[in-house]
């Protein structure tokens, strides 16, 4: 029962693993060929959704997660903040969701917030969102991701799931220690970046994922190298009997001449 268990333990562990690792490639190719944003069409979005009123202040910012620097086309690749500060009265969101409403953006939706409620609207392929906060209003306009994106998502996780599986199991059918060094090799080098996937995750995949791997792998690939040799050495040296065992083994036992001459 206990071995089992164990077995079964693995083949989630694999799952797991190989798994994430599907989720940020299949997030990373969804992601490709989103509508790219510059400062200037950012700029349009705000006068297009509230005409007439200025902002007081704003920032564009292009995408840079963990040391990657993100194409123009991929999702997550820029982000534009324009702040209207502090106003009395909800004369924003109203004005947002009109202007809205009479130009065809699509997908309105209407934000919780204090004293005012926000609103979330998209439109060719940009999503605009207005929240309220403790300096003001503040106006966000995103890239939003590609129609294929949840669902390359989602076909990559269970595509890496049932690879990781599939391998953990095949290797727990090889006699010991094969399945020890390779369960090893494969859990040091994607545990870190599974770890860093899931604790980015709280946030839903509104932020890309895959730059972790690319930026981990100068650090894990000489790793994984080392721990392969090292392996690799630790189980030729199984492998080859040593000691007074080899010496019995190896050694050809002495024939007495006479012992076939007796009687």
């Amino acid at each position: 029962m206990r071995h089992r268990l164990r077995g079964v333990a693995m083949l989630l562990l694999g799952a797991m693993l190989v798994g994430t690792a599907g989720l940020s490639l299949g997030s990373w190719y969804g992601g490709r060929g989103t509508a790219p944003l510059n400062v200037e069409r950012a700029r349009d979005v705000a006068a297009e959704l509230l005409p007439g009123t200025e902002p007081t202040g704003g920032m564009f910012v292009r995408g840079f997660r963990y040391g990657v620097a993100l194409a123009t086309d991929d999702f997550g690749s820029a982000q534009a903040e324009f702040h209207y500060g502090v106003r009395a009265d909800c004369a924003l969101p109203d004005q947002i969701r009109r202007n809205a409403a009479s130009r065809g953006w699509q997908n309105l939706h209407r934000l919780p917030g204090d004293p005012c409620d926000g609103w979330r609207v998209e439109a060719d392929g940009l999503v605009a969102t207005l929240t309220h906060g403790a300096t003001g209003w503040t106006l966000n306009v995103t890239p939003a991701a590609p129609d294929r994106f949840l669902a390359a998502t989602l076909l990559g996780t269970l595509l890496g799931a049932a690879a990781g599986a599939v391998l953990f199991w095949l290797v727990a059918r090889r006699h010991p220690p094969v399945p020890q060094l390779v369960r090893t090799l494969v859990t040091v080098a994607m545990l870190p970046g599974a770890a860093l996937t899931w604790a980015d995750l709280p946030d839903g995949l509104a932020e890309p994922v895959w730059p972790i791997w690319r930026a981990l792998a100068p650090l894990l690939v000489p790793l994984w190298l080392v721990l392969l040799l090292v392996g690799r050495v630790v189980l030729a040296r199984r492998q080859k009997p040593t000691g007074p065992a080899a010496e019995a083994t190896t050694a050809a036992p002495e024939t007495s001449p006479s012992a076939g001459r007796s009687g």
